[in-house]
């Protein structure tokens, strides 16, 4: 079964670590990815422009119409995303937790629908 983990976070969390603690933070990023993909539990991984950069999109008269996003109202936002691939829930909760600073941040975890049990 697929699941998805999210992490959050703004161009302010970013800012606030010291630029001397970024290539460890990077390395703990690294390494928890290659575990994964080396299991063949990850099946990607993916960090996203700051929402700044975001856009929403919608068809009018069949053609786009693009305006600055992201469609939200918060301080924090959808930083990066996980897609595993797992044999069981309790086994995509274990990565989870197994996230570089996931005793300080919470990891989001999402079933993905289309390969979900009949009973999400």
């Amino acid at each position: 079964m697929k699941y998805l983990l999210l992490i959050y976070g703004n161009q302010e969390k970013w800012s606030s670590i010291p630029a001397e603690e970024w290539p460890e933070a990077l390395a703990k990023q690294a390494a928890f990815n290659e575990k994964y993909r080396e299991t063949g539990e990850l099946l990607g991984a993916y960090g996203l422009a700051d929402a700044a950069a975001a856009q929403l999109v919608l068809r009018k008269d069949g053609a786009p119409a693009v305006t600055d996003g992201p469609y939200l109202e918060t301080k924090e936002y959808i930083a990066s995303f996980w897609l595993l691939d797992c044999e069981s829930e309790k086994r995509a909760q274990e990565i989870a937790a197994d996230m570089p600073w996931a005793d300080v941040e919470p990891v989001e975890l999402w079933p993905i629908l289309h390969e979900a049990a009949p009973d999400l």
